[in-house]
């Protein structure tokens, strides 16, 4: 057996040891005896007889150690200019101060807060300062719409909100507190007092239950790491449901702790005094566990990027970071790529950086279509590594463990199960079925540390969303299948695959075709309604900048190639006729296309703006193509 094997077996067979010997990587305040407690399923528990504070382990933990000087946080805002870094000690010390002003407000061990912040250190530093607390922190992204915050103030229920003057998207400042008075005003179960923090670019107004964020810091007192059980929650997160209700997946704090701190040196190869760089969002669950936690967890040094790939101000920023900082491992999603290969197809931005330092490239939060990896890879000269997770998991259901050994990449694939996730595909009936055949990808039960125990006040939707398809499986809701060698191939939401004329068809497979053509960007396919056939797929490229597309004939002569290369690789069961040239696709903040909505508004439903879109004038303008208006 290689060395993956070995690990991964011993995680199959010897559960209890396993994940109890994983435990060891962290400071207890009574030490588990037993790893996990499945008395009543699926309500499975880890570390049942543990008490830790995470904080502590984040923080403290290494302040006591003697490594209170290495850096634990670089903050880099190329839209405004500004860069600073916080050791260990002067996180530790910041978070202390921030947990006291939450004390002040009133807040304790179970209570919840809401951080609706921007891309500051000072977002990390309120999320850490619940956890220190033992309160549940529920971090909604920076800028989301009143309504949809207010929906989420009213199940979490918090105390305090914390939040601050504004924003920067991109170019645009975007004032918070309008925002967050509107949320507070629809919503009926009202917090006691918000905290702002005043941010130059924009300050707020404050009103009689406002609290300004540099005044109470200069009042408050620290506060001491509060012990909570593992079982605890540390934080609240929700992501949409099919229902429209969001989902307020519940994280607990010592499963959560032993899984992340576990996979930074075995998955991602960062260890002490190693340098992370997580493109992501600290409202998005890639942001609470690779910029936050995990980087923390591990002693490692986190660095928290306000701005965007492209645009801030150019397609080179990723590798100025990577330069100033010595980034052993990044981490982003695919469409970061893709914005990057748009601006820049040839990387030459890449030749003005030192990247020397840079080992892996970690992609993941939706498919990476096989032509991105191919050109990421040929770029950069270093493993580009597709990996596989959710909101609901917390950490990689599938990747390669670059820490424990290199398995052989295979593009379109996000390699194999990582410790404690037993994958399968099922078909209709629940039966497993052949390598290589699509079906429902699911985890046998119980869930590793570190996945999601339930929702929020919601054990029922729980069970009904995702444990009651397939008896004592979790149900992904994601479709695809394993190959003979055990790797996971994801090719998409299960309602993205497509019914042509009783042929089940994936449009990722599509999506995978026309993302090869040296011309296109980035792409979407989606089933739309047809009364012939039930379903048939329509496709939505995007151009590569500095393509001659007013030449004559381009756009027809490349609809007929593309349709060509459809029926060459997948077959004329793909019944793909119909590609568009649009000017850009539709996306949510963390950059996944918004295929949903735009099947909708194809089928002609009136589909509800989605909460999380990036830019809808991108939606108004693809409206009529969707429409053939």
């Amino acid at each position: 057996m290689t060395a993956y094997e070995e690990i991964f077996r011993s995680s199959v067979d010897d559960r209890e040891g396993f994940w109890l010997r994983a435990a060891d990587g962290i400071d207890w305040d009574v030490a588990p005896t037993r790893a996990l407690d499945e008395s009543n399923p699926p309500f499975y528990r880890w570390f049942p007889d543990g008490e830790l504070n995470v904080a502590h382990n984040a923080l403290d933990r290494h302040v006591d150690a003697g490594n209170g000087e290495r850096t634990a946080l670089v903050y880099d805002s190329p839209v405004t200019g500004s860069r600073r870094s916080y050791t260990y000690a002067e996180l530790r010390d910041e978070v202390a101060l921030f947990a006291g002003v939450l004390r002040d407000q009133g807040v304790g061990h179970g209570d919840r807060v809401v951080v609706y912040m921007p891309m500051v250190p000072e977002a990390a530093i309120a999320m850490l300062a619940c956890a220190r607390l033992g309160a549940v922190h529920s971090v909604v992204f920076g800028g989301f719409a009143a309504k949809e915050l207010a929906v989420r103030i009213d199940d979490a229920g918090p105390k305090v909100v914390v939040s601050a003057s504004c924003g920067i998207e991109g170019k645009r400042v975007i004032e918070y507190k309008p925002l967050l008075d509107r949320a507070i005003e629809l919503s009926d179960r009202k917090p006691a007092s918000t905290v702002i923090l005043q941010r130059e670019q924009a300050t707020a107004q404050l009103g009689p239950t406002d609290v300004d964020w540099a005044e109470a810091v200069a009042r408050a007192t620290p506060a001491d790491p509060v012990p909570v059980k593992a079982t605890d929650p540390l934080y609240v997160l929700y992501t949409s449901g099919t229902t429209g209700k969001p989902k307020g997946v519940v994280r607990d704090s010592g499963g959560y702790a032993v899984a992340l701190a576990w996979s930074m040196p075995n998955i991602y190869d960062v260890g002490p005094g190693e340098t992370i760089f997580t493109a992501s969002d600290v409202g998005w669950v890639v942001g609470h566990s690779y910029i936050v936690y995990a980087p923390l967890l591990a002693g490692a040094t986190t660095v928290l990027y306000e701005g965007k790939p492209v645009g801030t101000p150019d397609a080179g920023q990723f590798w100025r970071v990577v330069q100033e900082n010595g980034v052993k491992s990044v981490f982003t999603a695919p469409t970061a790529f893709r914005a990057i290969k748009k601006e820049d197809p040839k990387g030459e931005f890449l030749g003005q950086y030192d990247v020397s330092s840079l080992k892996y490239l970690f992609l993941a939060g939706e498919r990476l279509d096989p032509e991105t990896h191919r050109w990421a890879s040929d770029l950069l000269g270093i493993p580009v590594i597709d990996h596989w997770w959710q909101t609901e998991t917390g950490w990689p259901i599938a990747a390669n463990p670059a820490g424990i050994e290199l398995l052989e990449i295979k593009p379109g694939s996000p390699t194999r199960a990582m410790p404690g996730w037993d994958v399968q595909v099922l078909d209709e009936r629940g039966r497993p079925v052949e390598p290589g055949v699509d079906g429902a990808i699911v985890a046998k039960l119980p869930l590793p540390p570190g996945a999601f125990p339930t929702l929020w006040n919601d054990d029922g939707r729980y069970v009904s969303s995702y444990m009651s398809a397939f008896e004592g499986y979790y149900l992904t809701g994601d479709g695809g299948h394993l190959d003979a060698d055990g790797y996971v191939f994801v090719m998409g939401r299960t309602d993205d695959v497509i019914n042509v004329a009783g042929h089940r068809l994936s449009t990722g497979g599509m999506e995978e075709v026309l993302a090869s053509h040296p011309d296109i960007a980035e792409c979407a396919v989606i089933g739309v309604a047809d009364t012939m056939k039930g379903q048939i797929p329509r496709g939505f490229v995007v151009l590569k900048s500095g393509v001659d597309s007013d030449a004559e004939g381009y756009e027809d002569g490349l609809r007929a190639e593309l349709v060509q290369m459809v029926r060459d690789q997948i077959g004329a069961v793909a019944s793909l006729k119909d590609v568009a040239v649009v000017p850009a696709l539709p996306k949510t903040r963390s950059g996944k296309i918004l295929r949903k909505t735009m099947r909708g508004i194809a089928d002609g439903v009136e589909e509800p703006v989605p909460s999380t879109i990036d830019d809808a004038s991108v939606l108004d303008t693809l409206r009529p193509v969707l429409r053939r208006e």
